[in-house]
């Protein structure tokens, strides 16, 4: 799938060269060349970034495994991922490694999440018969990874703020209903394919605590305002991090775990899978690059607004689209994106609002399987890709749906 992804992403980028070198326009030439060195350096950046955030959190992860505190906070949830992950043995260390990358999305905490979740694919990987394919467990620990609920999009609030917002955190409750549209579809498409059994007693007990524990929360953060928000959700996550730490190492050292050493074992691991994910990295950066500087996605917006007033349609929600359409190849690309149509037709208009909730409520898909499937060196993803993009497009859409709702 990836291979021909790649390569439609080739084919399309030379098309719209072509397009615009007809037109006059042969400037993108040269845009297109800088993007290609460009991509190498960033994927080198991206990569040794990673190298300090991996090594401390597998190094940390390592403790905790050893001390038995991952093992506990796995046992909260094993009876629900059991039946999502049915070839993932009982009391198996990968129920722990995900636990512990979805909380971490759910805080919105970016520097600990991806560490974290590659920890849960090499032990999913452990399991997998196939090392090149990727394994259902896995492609439905990706899917909710890509869509997972974040219930404080801090970063979105503050460059509200920047834009001159008179309510930042206005668009909290849209952006978690977008979010939530996007999880459950995602959950939804890879069960459908993978045959899960979702319709009994425990996925729904469970269904029921975590939308009656995300309710709580949204009605007792609502009552705040924008900079308590932060300020709580700040706290909240950061509290989280440094309580985990402690009880990793304090816990260790009781039982009579070689703390030091363990910790050792764990960064080196880091260090190496830090390393092995340049290519991958490259490679869809690269592809993704191409995409931007030829001028493929102004065409394609083109075509759609062309589409939608030809039927009749209300078409202010195509002024935001740039932001969903960069989000699944770029986290940075669709930043830029959402602060240049806050910029252009005001923070506080549809495009402007709309644009927040798409940045706060879809994620980057493609990015997120070139890292994760990279990391354990999966070539085929098999259906892992069209759901992840098919929650992408179910994010958008609810998205979209919202703002009406809210601001139309």
């Amino acid at each position: 799938m990836l291979n021909r992804v790649w390569s439609l992403f080739f084919a399309v980028s030379l098309l719209a060269i072509v397009l615009q070198c007809l037109t006059g326009h042969t400037e993108v030439i040269n845009a297109a060349v800088a993007a290609m060195f460009d991509s190498a350096t960033l994927a080198a950046k991206i990569a040794l970034g990673l190298i300090g955030v991996l090594t401390l959190w597998l190094g940390l992860m390592r403790v905790g495994e050893k001390a038995g505190v991952v093992a506990a906070m796995a046992w909260l949830v094993e009876p629900l991922l059991r039946k999502l992950m049915p070839e993932v043995p009982k009391g198996h260390p990968a129920f722990g490694s995900v636990t512990m990358n979805l909380t971490a999305n759910m805080l919105g905490l970016d520097n600990a999440a991806t560490p974290l979740g590659l920890k849960a694919m090499q032990d999913l990987q452990s399991l997998n018969p196939n090392k090149e394919v990727a394994s259902n467990a896995q492609i439905l620990f990706l899917v909710l990874n890509t869509s997972s609920v974040t219930l404080v999009p801090v970063t979105v609030f503050l460059y509200r703020a920047q834009q001159g917002a008179a309510a930042p955190a206005e668009v909290f409750l849209p952006i978690l209903l977008a979010t939530l549209g996007s999880t459950l579809a995602g959950l939804l498409v890879v069960s459908l394919v993978q045959r899960l059994p979702l319709w009994n007693v425990t996925v729904a007990a469970y269904g029921l605590v975590i939308l009656g524990g995300i309710t709580a929360v949204v009605a007792t953060l609502l009552q705040q305002s924008a900079d308590a928000i932060g300020s709580v959700s700040a706290l909240v996550g950061n509290g989280v991090l440094l309580t985990l730490v402690l009880l990793f190492v304090l816990v260790a050292s009781v039982r009579k775990v070689a703390v030091y050493d363990e910790f050792i074992e764990g960064a080196k691991a880091g260090f190496e899978q830090a390393i092995r994910l340049i290519p991958y990295l490259l490679a869809m950066l690269l592809a993704i690059g191409l995409l931007r500087a030829s001028g493929a996605l102004d065409y394609l917006l083109q075509g759609i607004a062309t589409l939608v007033q030809a039927f009749g349609f209300d078409s202010r929600f195509v002024d935001a689209l740039p932001t969903a359409l960069m989000k699944p190849f770029s986290g940075s690309g669709a930043r830029a994106m959402m602060l240049e149509t806050m910029a252009h037709y005001g923070v506080d208009s549809f495009a402007g609002r709309l644009a927040a909730i798409f940045q706060g409520s879809t994620e980057t898909t493609f990015y997120v399987l070139a890292v994760y499937f990279g990391s354990v060196g999966i070539r085929y993803g098999r259906h892992a890709l069209a759901c992840g993009l098919f929650a992408d497009v179910a994010g958008m859409l609810s998205a979209i749906g919202v703002c009406y709702w809210f601001y139309g």
